[in-house]
């Protein structure tokens, strides 16, 4: 009797796996004819993606932040990891000399923040938008054009 309920599971078990391969083969099908779809219509020239690739300034990447944040209790604190794209590469220099400052700055901002303020896509973009008007303030000799987080966990 045990033989029979082995045999029975091994088939519903090599069923379930094929129907999940097939599956799968068929999701990536579908994806790859999407993808092919939108070259396409895109005018089937992928050097578009080239020439976005290529005006992207100098990045300057900074150490981790962790704060609280201003939230009632104090139980939350905010982890983040940001990398700063620069409009040109004389503005990593000046960013060496003032990176107390811009540490400062950012520290400043990011504990003022609550949960409710950075919880939403909108929120980030607001605090991104603070830091670059607050980082920007300090330099002379360009400025940042944008903020990348690499890290954004709250806890």
């Amino acid at each position: 009797m045990s033989n029979k309920i082995l045999v029975l599971l091994i088939g519903v078990m090599m069923m379930l796996i094929l129907g999940l391969g097939g599956g799968l083969f068929m999701m990536w099908n579908q994806l790859s004819a999407l993808n092919a779809q939108s070259v396409a219509d895109a005018g089937g020239q992928p050097d578009e993606v080239v020439s976005l690739e290529q005006s992207l300034g100098p990045i300057f990447s900074l150490d981790t932040f962790i704060v609280n944040l201003a939230d009632k209790g104090g139980t939350r604190y905010l982890r983040v990891t940001m990398d700063l794209e620069l409009g040109n590469s004389d503005l990593e220099d000046e960013l060496y000399k003032r990176l107390p400052q811009v540490r400062d700055s950012l520290l400043m901002i990011l504990p003022s923040k609550r949960f409710e303020d950075i919880s939403t896509v909108q929120g980030k973009t607001a605090l991104r938008d603070e830091m670059l008007e607050a980082l920007n303030g300090y330099l002379g000799q360009g400025k940042i054009t944008n903020i990348y987080y690499k890290e954004f966990v709250v806890q």
